[in-house]
């Protein structure tokens, strides 16, 4: 056996308590105050006594854990009904996220393939047609495929594009035949809509632009023709059920219509005003013919059900014994996915929300935090450097206040 000269042993002693020192002398967890978070009452008190928004649902959670929730202002304000923390909000895109989780449990289970073409499933979109500015149509390069759809880079918009806009009006789809995104009082099941679609050229080569339009809406037809089921009872027997997420679905039980949050509309700086009915107003969630299920946009929930869905997430696809997805998988839907499509300021897009790449990139958020926001005026944001979920609930469109940007920067004030 060798042994040690005496040198040595002290040498190695030495370097195990020099080590020891600079461990002890790491940055401890960052905590959060209380006393600093109450700031952001004050910041919402301010906004909704100037009537800048009617009201809000706000929560925050810490590992899990809530450290800030409020419910203040009006859900319903000509109705008399105040904000509760039970409040139930239209998502509208915050549904892609549940959406993106459903299509990649699917490929967890070989039933889809991130790099296969769309055109597997719905037949109208093996082959696609690209319109130029100057409206010329010409074949796409290549089928569009799973990954193009979940990172927005398939070149699929709203059909608001001035060379398409047309033609998307004489289908039933985009902005100008009245509805856009919007899908609840459509009288059709959501994959006749997106096989319609499909017949309809794009806006952009696959994989060349990143186009935010109706890639999820199809992903949830996909989900539907992978799974045998309609997207609807996919979402509730597989996540939303499994999650304890009672009060997220596509339309209301009529027992919780005087639940929903009314929509309004900013009307000027200092003011807002209640939304029309129709596709861009109060919505058919409760009344509508319940026969499309938008996974793009069609989800209603509440704030406390939502924060369990990112806290799933956030912990990496499991919640309470109950797997979503794995690691692996989750990381992906974490981790930028479109290289420099999506912008060149440090945000890149993954597999449902967007993604921070650096310091500054949005804010005062940690690398690697990810999150997205709804047309309505919902809007979310998972920290996991900093163990934080971030759920900010209102109904405000169009909303021109800039009330979300402040309120994430008051959450993030406050750890210390």
């Amino acid at each position: 056996m060798v042994k040690s000269s005496p040198d040595v042993t002290r040498k190695t002693f030495l370097l195990f308590a020099l080590g020891s020192v600079l461990l002890s002398a790491q940055p401890a967890a960052l905590t959060i105050s209380s006393q600093r978070l109450s700031r952001i009452d004050a910041l919402l008190d301010r906004y909704v006594q100037e009537n800048r928004i009617p009201g809000a649902v706000a929560l925050v959670l810490r590992d899990g854990s809530p450290v800030y929730q409020k419910a203040i202002g009006w859900a319903d304000k000509e109705a008399g009904r105040k904000m509760t923390h039970d409040t139930i909000f239209r998502i509208a895109s915050q549904t892609k996220a549940i959406t993106s989780t459903a299509i990649l449990m699917l490929v967890e289970e070989g039933k889809i393939g991130i790099t296969e073409p769309v055109g597997n499933f719905i037949p109208t979109f093996k082959k696609t047609t690209v319109a130029g500015p100057d409206g010329q149509i010409t074949p796409a390069k290549r089928p569009i495929t799973i990954h193009d759809l979940l990172t927005h880079t398939a070149g699929i918009s709203y059909g608001n594009d001035p060379q398409v806009a047309a033609a998307y009006r004489e289908k039933g789809l985009g902005p100008a035949a009245g509805n856009g995104w919007y899908t609840a009082d459509k009288d059709e099941p959501i994959c006749v809509s997106m096989e319609r679609l499909g017949t309809l050229p794009f806006v952009s080569q696959p994989g060349e632009k990143y186009v935010y339009g109706y890639n999820t809406d199809i992903l949830g037809c996909v989900v539907e023709k992978a799974s045998g089921m309609p997207l609807d009872k996919f979402v509730e027997t597989r996540i939303t059920g499994p999650l304890g997420m009672k009060d997220t679905r596509f339309f209301l039980k009529p027992q919780d219509k005087d639940r929903l949050a009314a929509v309004y509309a900013s009307d000027g700086p200092m003011n807002y005003k209640r939304a029309v009915d129709g596709s861009k107003g109060q919505g058919s969630y409760v009344d509508g013919p319940r026969k499309s299920f938008a996974g793009g946009a069609g989800l209603t929930s509440t704030a406390a059900d939502y924060a369990r869905f990112l806290e799933c997430l956030r912990r990496g696809g499991e919640i309470d014994g109950v797997r979503l997805l794995s690691p692996r998988t989750v990381a992906l839907m974490r981790t930028n996915q479109s290289g420099t499509l999506h912008s060149t300021n440090g945000v890149g897009f993954g597999y449902g929300f967007d993604v921070a790449e650096r310091p500054g990139a949005k804010g005062l958020a940690g690398v690697g935090a990810f999150g997205w926001g709804g047309a309505y005026g919902t809007s979310y944001q998972v920290d996991p450097e900093s163990h934080l979920v971030v759920v900010f609930m209102e109904q405000l469109m169009p909303n021109t206040t800039d009330v979300q940007t402040k309120f994430l920067t008051s959450v993030y004030q406050a750890l210390q």
